[in-house]
């Protein structure tokens, strides 16, 4: 139990060789490593696992550090595609029990470019509505008189004379 806790707490320190085979071939088609041990059971015996057989190889796996042949076969496989650079960790092969693994764009580049003129033309909608719609005010502070309202009315303009009250 200890060395679950301790593989748990820090993977990198994993001393098991074959265990840090399965590690770095997960790593590398960037799955879980049961999800590792799924795909190597499917690829070898040609079927999923059922839930039985999951429970058992995980107690196996996880709890008693056992690494089944089919497995390290599969890891190592895995390894030597992408050392020699023919693996495409994208691949659905290995992604097959990621529910919401999606590697394409949807409707593709037109799309894209639709929603992309939609943004720009609300963009420059928008700023041309705000330069049209503003006006120009007298101050920067309120109460807000544009020159043409300072126009209509002159008696806000002027300041107060003779004891007047005025606006100023």
């Amino acid at each position: 139990m200890f060395g679950l806790l301790r593989a748990l707490w820090r993977p990198d320190l994993e001393e098991d060789p074959e265990r840090t085979i399965v590690a770095a071939a997960a790593n590398i088609i960037q799955v879980g490593e049961f999800q590792l041990l799924q795909l190597a059971y499917h690829h070898w015996y040609g079927e999923d696992m059922t839930p039985s057989q999951s429970d058992v190889m995980f107690q196996a796996y996880m709890l008693r550090g056992e690494v089944p042949s089919w497995a390290r076969h599969y890891a190592r496989s895995v390894i030597a595609s992408s050392e020699k650079g023919q693996l495409d960790e994208n691949s659905s092969a290995y992604h097959r029990y990621d529910h919401d693994y999606v590697t394409q764009v949807p409707n593709g580049m037109r799309h894209f470019c639709l929603v992309s003129m939609v943004l720009a033309g609300v963009l420059v909608g928008g700023l041309l509505i705000g330069h049209l719609a503003g006006s120009s005010p007298t101050s920067l502070l309120p109460p807000y008189f544009s020159e043409e309202e300072l126009r209509a009315a002159p008696e806000l303009s002027q300041p107060a004379r003779n004891g007047e009250p005025g606006r100023e």
